[in-house]
């Protein structure tokens, strides 16, 4: 898996959650994403909250067009993006591949807002 891979893929009902050697191939591909408490997680830190609130913004449109949401956790200068998929488990939830297909697109995202 390579994050090339990810960010050409569209996210699509799942209902059986990844395997643990799946999650950890992920992460190695999506380095600063860590694994807590069945979701993938990462802060993102900005310049101030003008600027936090342009990406919160364009999260939640790549959230919409993949009808995939992650919790977020808002302030002046960060965003904190927390992704899992309830559907999976039998609706107990954790992991699939949708959450790292969302997890490339917001890295993606913030890697052009930080070239700002």
């Amino acid at each position: 898996m390579k994050a090339t891979d990810l960010l050409a893929q569209r996210c699509a009902p799942q209902t059986a959650a990844l395997a643990a050697d799946a999650v950890a191939s992920g992460l190695g591909v999506l380095k600063d994403w860590r694994e807590q408490d069945g979701s993938i997680v990462r802060q993102f830190q900005f310049k101030n909250y003008y600027r936090t609130l342009a990406f919160v913004n364009a999260v939640a449109w790549v959230a919409h067009t993949e009808d995939h949401h992650p919790e977020m956790t808002v302030n002046y200068n960060n965003c904190t993006v927390r992704y899992n998929t309830h559907s999976v488990n039998d609706g107990r939830g954790g992991l699939s591949i949708n959450d790292f297909i969302c997890a490339a697109k917001v890295d993606a995202l913030y890697n052009t807002a930080a070239a700002d």
